[in-house]
């Protein structure tokens, strides 16, 4: 039997009501959602107004401004291309993940912005100030993760967020690793809040969120059918329309609601708990194993995840071992390459990382296969 512990790239299994969700939309809801007035594309159009309705009483937004996209990744570009798109200067966290670090990278690259990287501490006050520093006055945006997707370290976003209400600042926060665990909120001071359906939100892959406040215009980076103004050849400049070009996901959308409504009805507090006593428990059974080095660091808060290396053995060859024993874990760089870079880890970590459904028990096993993995140094 699979064990899955790499729920930070993709929960599984997912909740009984979301498998329902996805059978019903294939079975009802196959019209093109805003495209004809038959019963069909009115039946679609009317579920994924639902959806839009559930994630943006999730995350205290307007409907309007809840756009479905591919994955957070898609989400991030759109975002960090949209708001640069005239150029100025832009700042990233030193623990963001390629989503956001690659475009931003690449803007800066063709000189089309300038581009900088406040370093992430273990003290939330040096994070804060880090970024405080690196503030000028063509600062266009801020891109911020909410949590590390490596270690699960929580940043200081709402401080970070309030910086930049003072400075008239755009905030994009990266929750994919935060959403659908802790409890995030728009009012928190994020201007735009990019995720994913697929991981902690439960939905199926291919699945993503961009939900805005509307204080700042995001030039659309992709233009095409929308639905609406199809009679002009102008983008329309109205949301969701205007970033939601082409067919969306309508059965990736039924999927996020149901996720988000299985959250609702279990508790986000209850999940975070489950999961946070699952990391603990595996945390304390590897603590005291001075070949097992923990990346968790005492000043700091987490999100259920955990990065760990064996010292003197590869974390490919870790995750490799103990996928023979039935264990799902990341192993590498997490597409997060600054990082790593920032933690030291230039052969990356492997990763840790329950869901709802994961179970204590399992993680006590998984903690014992690697105290019992020899031949250290045979990497």
């Amino acid at each position: 039997m699979l064990i899955n512990f790499d729920n930070a790239a993709t929960t599984y299994p997912k909740p009984p009501n979301v498998k329902r969700a996805v059978t019903e939309a294939i079975e009802k809801y196959g019209g093109n959602a805003g495209r004809g007035g038959h019963t069909l594309a009115m039946r679609t159009s009317e579920a994924v107004f639902s959806a839009r309705e559930t994630a943006a009483r999730f995350f205290g937004a307007e409907p309007e401004n809840v756009i479905f996209t591919l994955n957070c990744t898609y989400a991030l570009n759109m975002a960090v291309q949209g708001i640069m798109r005239s150029g100025g200067h832009l700042i990233i966290s030193g623990m963001e993940h390629n989503s956001s670090a690659r475009p931003a990278a690449e803007l800066a690259i063709n000189k089309k912005i300038t581009l900088s990287v406040a370093e992430v501490f273990p003290e939330d006050s040096r994070t804060i100030e880090s970024f405080r520093s690196l503030i000028r006055k063509d600062t266009k945006a801020i891109v911020c993760t909410l949590a590390s997707n490596v270690t699960g370290q929580l940043l200081p976003y709402r401080e970070i967020a309030q910086l930049c209400r003072e400075r008239n600042i755009c905030f994009i926060a990266d929750g994919a690793q935060a959403c659908g665990i802790i409890d995030v909120k728009l009012s928190d001071g994020i201007n735009i809040l990019c995720t994913a359906g697929h991981k902690g939100l439960y939905g199926i892959t291919g699945t993503g969120l961009l939900i805005s406040d509307g204080k700042f215009r995001i030039s659309p980076i992709i233009q095409g059918g929308t639905g609406s103004s199809s009679s002009s050849l102008r983008q329309p400049d109205f949301l969701p329309d205007g970033l939601e070009s082409g067919t969306i996901n309508i059965i990736g959308a039924m999927s996020v609601k149901a996720g988000i409504e299985f959250i609702n009805k279990t508790g986000i507090n209850r999940i975070f708990s489950h999961e946070e006593k699952i990391c603990r428990r595996f945390i304390s059974e590897l603590e005291h194993e001075r070949n097992v080095i923990i990346y968790r660091n005492p000043q700091s808060s987490y999100v259920p995840i955990v990065s760990f290396n064996i010292k003197g053995i590869s974390p490919e060859k870790t995750a490799a071992l103990l996928a023979q024993q039935g264990f799902c874990l990341r192993a590498g760089f997490h597409c997060a390459a600054l990082a790593h870079t920032q933690l030291g880890t230039d052969s990356g970590t492997v990763r840790f990382a329950p869901s709802a459904f994961s179970r204590e028990s399992d993680a006590v096993r998984l903690a014992n296969s690697i105290k019992n993995i020899k031949n250290y140094g045979n990497s």
